[in-house]
């Protein structure tokens, strides 16, 4: 399937919407909506933005990175509507994330994910992503795993 990933601001309504199904999501798999640690990516933080449309120009997914230091960057907001998961979108969003990244000079990304979302573990573990430890703001959170991944020139 071919797709339209493209840079987008944050208050893009597309992206908007998608963020907003995401947490509705992740709150019904938390059973609450408290299952973010640390300070949610805003407009003020948010280093680059993109939606990814299907061939019809439906909205199937987005991603953010947020810069955490000179050579590193967060993965942040990843999401993938369910109806278009399986079908690569949410590689092709996580490598214009990576490529972005390149572009900055940046040559790491972190990356947090939830203990109750198994199936983005084993995406991001494909991905070429490692588990570390617990870095910034998730450090003590009980419902946080974290990941990185080197990136290559």
């Amino acid at each position: 399937m071919d797709w339209i990933i493209e840079e987008r601001p944050w208050n893009d309504p597309a992206g908007v919407a998608l963020r907003a199904a995401q947490r509705a999501e992740l709150d019904a798999r938390y059973g609450s909506d408290d299952h973010e640690p640390g300070p949610p990516p805003s407009g003020d933080d948010v280093s680059y933005f993109v939606v990814a449309q299907d061939a019809g120009g439906a909205p199937v997914g987005c991603g953010a990175l947020r810069r955490l230091d000179g050579s590193s960057a967060e993965v942040k907001r990843m999401y993938v509507v369910p109806a278009a998961r399986g079908t690569g979108v949410a590689r092709a969003v996580l490598t214009a994330l990576e490529d972005a990244a390149k572009e900055r000079g940046w040559t790491t990304l972190r990356l947090e994910t939830g203990t109750l979302q198994p199936d983005a573990q084993r995406f991001y573990r494909r991905a070429g992503y490692h588990e570390i430890p617990l870095f910034g703001s998730y450090i003590g959170s009980e419902l946080s795993v974290c990941f990185e991944r080197r990136l290559s020139a």
